[in-house]
């Protein structure tokens, strides 16, 4: 395990816009920063912008975004064929996805309307509504947790899908945006830092960053050339404690593990 200067990493690798605000006088120390080992590559479809990926029961759920060809879909994960798909009302650009109960739930970019789904058979039951922009979600197990490309994550009650509460997420000391695709695992909320190749592992309880995943390997072994193509999409097998990262219309996806975690 290493420790670079996070704040220094995403500065030089966000555009100017995504930078940092000023760091207050006195920060805390910089978080552990780990490349993954790489466990086994499966096919990924290329055409897939992904948005938001999951396992819940041992299937893969994918959704993809981009108006008119976004999509929720079931993939099988050795081959990376689908197989089975819905597609979001034209006209949204389909974010991120989460399960809960027999439903998986998704949010879209723009407009505040989220949907469910059935599961697995991924028919349209119903809508939702929220304010603001919708990125990505996963959830802790008693709340569903909103992103939205700001530094706040919403916890939502699954009930209502109203705001329980809301945490501020930090690094040294510094509000941190773009927090885009989420997956919990092993107590923290993992997220993708939209544009950079990093993931964040986010303490639930104070919103500060414990640890980063620097992804940056795997973005040179894909060595795609569009700038949009940035890592985006975290699943984890809770059943066989397996992590799996890919990104927009990478032709790969991973399964990873971290050195400093033993296995189980």
């Amino acid at each position: 395990m290493i420790r670079l200067v996070l704040p220094l990493i995403l500065v030089l690798a966000l555009p100017a816009a995504a930078q940092l605000v000023p760091a207050p006088a006195a920060v805390p120390a910089p978080p552990p920063v780990e490349k993954p080992e790489l466990v086994h590559a499966y096919p990924h479809d290329t055409t897939a912008f992904t948005e938001g990926l999951l396992i819940a029961d041992g299937a893969m759920y994918e959704s993809t975004g981009r108006e008119g060809q976004s999509i929720i879909r079931q993939v099988d994960l050795a081959s990376g064929k689908t197989l089975r798909q819905a597609t979001v009302p034209n006209g949204l650009f389909g974010e991120g996805i989460v399960a809960w109960g027999p439903e998986l739930r998704s949010v879209t970019w723009h407009g505040g309307r989220g949907f469910r789904w059935s599961r697995p058979a991924l028919k349209r039951t119903g809508e939702w509504r929220y304010d603001g922009e919708g990125w990505a979600m996963t959830d802790d197990g008693h709340h569903i947790i909103l992103s939205d490309g700001t530094p706040r994550l919403r916890f939502l009650d699954p009930a209502t899908m109203k705001v329980a509460r809301t945490l501020d997420v930090t690094v040294n000391g510094r509000p941190l945006k773009y927090l885009n695709e989420l997956e919990y695992i092993d107590g923290q909320i993992w997220a993708n830092v939209w544009m950079t190749p990093y993931i964040v592992r986010i303490d639930p309880a104070t919103g500060m960053v414990a640890g980063v995943v620097d992804l940056s390997d795997l973005v040179n072994r894909v060595g795609l050339s569009d700038r949009d193509s940035v890592p985006n999409g975290i699943a984890y097998d809770r059943a066989k404690h397996r992590i799996f990262v890919t990104g927009k219309n990478w032709p790969q996806l991973f399964e990873i593990r971290l050195p400093s975690t033993k296995p189980h």
